[in-house]
Formats: C-alpha cells, sequence, structure tokens
C-alpha cells in the first residue's frame, strides 16, 4: 500500500510468556484451594490434587510461604495456610460494607431468639456464610461444622437465595445435588418445587438437610432494585426451633428487611 501503513486486522496476539505467567498464577492460586478440606498437606498430596509434578508442586509450595501465605510446620514438614493469607481474610471481612450493616441486627436476634444467626451470599452454586454469631446453644453443634460455604440445596440460606435470583437457582441446576443427609434435596424436580414454596413463603426451612437434628429458618435481604443480595437465618436443635417457628419466621422476616434499608448497597 503506497503511502500507507498497512492496518492489522484480527485480535492481537498475545506473548507467549504472558500466557505461561498467567497459568502460573492460576496454578498457584489452585494450591491454596487444595487447603479448603485439609488442615495440612505434604508435597505429594498438593502434586495429587493438581495433577502436577512434585517439584512443580514444591515450587509453587515454596513460592506461597515465601509471601506468607502458607507455612511448613517443622515437625512434620507439611504445609498449611499462613498468617498472611489469615491477614487479607480478615480485612476483606472487616471492609464488607454488608457484614457491617448486619452486625448489631444480627446481635439483636441472637439477644431475641438465643439462637445462632448466619448472614449469607451466594458464590456460584453455593452459599458463603460471611458472619454466624454463636449463641450458648449453638457451641457445640457447630464444633463439628466449622465450614462456612454450603450447597444451596443444603442450607435454608441459600434456598431462600435461590428462590429470589435466578442466576442462583440456574448454578446449582448445573452443578447438580450431591445429598449432605437423607433430607437433602435430590433432583432438579424437587429443586425446583422446593423454591416455589420459598416463593409462596417469603422464606426458607431448613430441617435437617445439612446436619440431622438441626434447624433453621432463612429471610432473603433485598437491594434497593429487589433482587436478593443476602439471607439471614435463625439456627438451632430441631426440637427448640419448631415450638419458636412462628415467632422466628416473623422476626428473621423483620430483620432482613431491616438489613435491605440499611446497607449501602452498590449500584
Amino acid at each position: 500500500m503506497s503511502g500507507t501503513e498497512r492496518v492489522r486486522t484480527g485480535p492481537v496476539p498475545v506473548p507467549r510468556h504472558r500466557d505461561d505467567a498467567l497459568k502460573s498464577v492460576a496454578n498457584t492460586l489452585d494450591v491454596l484451594d487444595c487447603f479448603m478440606t485439609d488442615d495440612e498437606l505434604g508435597v505429594s498430596e498438593v502434586a495429587r490434587c493438581l495433577g502436577v509434578a512434585k517439584s512443580s508442586a514444591h515450587r509453587m509450595l515454596s513460592t506461597l510461604a515465601g509471601r506468607g501465605f502458607v507455612e511448613q510446620n517443622p515437625e512434620t514438614g507439611r504445609y498449611r495456610l499462613g498468617l498472611h493469607l489469615y491477614e487479607l481474610g480478615q480485612l476483606s471481612v472487616s471492609r464488607n460494607r454488608l457484614r457491617h450493616a448486619a452486625l448489631p441486627i444480627m446481635e439483636d436476634l441472637r439477644q431475641r431468639t438465643g439462637h445462632t444467626i448466619h448472614l449469607g451470599i451466594a458464590d456460584g452454586c453455593d452459599v458463603v456464610h460471611l458472619e454466624r454469631l454463636k449463641s450458648r446453644e449453638g457451641l457445640d453443634i457447630f464444633d463439628d461444622m466449622p465450614e462456612r460455604r454450603f450447597p444451596t440445596h443444603c442450607s435454608s440460606t441459600g434456598k431462600v437465595l435461590a428462590a429470589f435470583d435466578p442466576a442462583v437457582a440456574e448454578a446449582r441446576r448445573r452443578a447438580s445435588f450431591p445429598p449432605i443427609t437423607p433430607n437433602s434435596v435430590r433432583s432438579v424436580e424437587e429443586w425446583d418445587a422446593t423454591l416455589a414454596k420459598v416463593r409462596r413463603a417469603g422464606v426458607a426451612v431448613n430441617r435437617g438437610e445439612v446436619a440431622n437434628g438441626v434447624m433453621s429458618v432463612a429471610a432473603p435481604v433485598f437491594d434497593h432494585t429487589g433482587r436478593a443480595r443476602a439471607a439471614l437465618s435463625i439456627v438451632g436443635r430441631t426440637e427448640v426451633m419448631e415450638r419458636c417457628e412462628q415467632q422466628f419466621t416473623r422476626l428473621i422476616v423483620e430483620a432482613a428487611r431491616r438489613l435491605g434499608r440499611v446497607v449501602p448497597w452498590e449500584t
């Protein structure tokens, strides 16, 4: 082309070293996910978890240890999550505006009900409990359940979020319905019927679906657009919860409405 420069069409190729760097970052972050279910892991276990060579697993663990994201147990030689990761997690939680707005409302609920209170948000096909205020009655219930992430179909907070957010409901359908207890939802048909019931009632109830003998009731927290952005729940032993179910349902709905009005939702 005389007098002009040829104009490149189509996508600009990404340098190979950039692809390699991004893949390395992703693999290193995958190492942290391996610790979701184990307190400590050895190099061989991390290698099997990721499907990589032991030398690669060792290199990634060493990199993370150098930044304080994991640490090596001097007695066993195995690795565990490090304090720097804890610090970042605490910062993330403390800076969360939803949690900050919810805490006084949750504390009021705990005092009025004598039960454990959860604040949950959806993450894909799961619900993550950002905060858990334990009651005396709830201390032993959660001693064996330190997890904060549960499948939406096995949790009252998860079910109520899915009932009022089609994206959350669909994410669970795609992920299927692995049961935790015999009472857990197990099929698409049961899931859809459950969500329809929750929408009619305005609350979700969990009866032994994540742990035998444990019941919870949850209500959605709507933002100014009417989207369910979070959920509050009251959790306790089934025999105690059933005696006060009507009262607790009214309290959790009122608390969720209050929270929806005071949260500075992002636009």
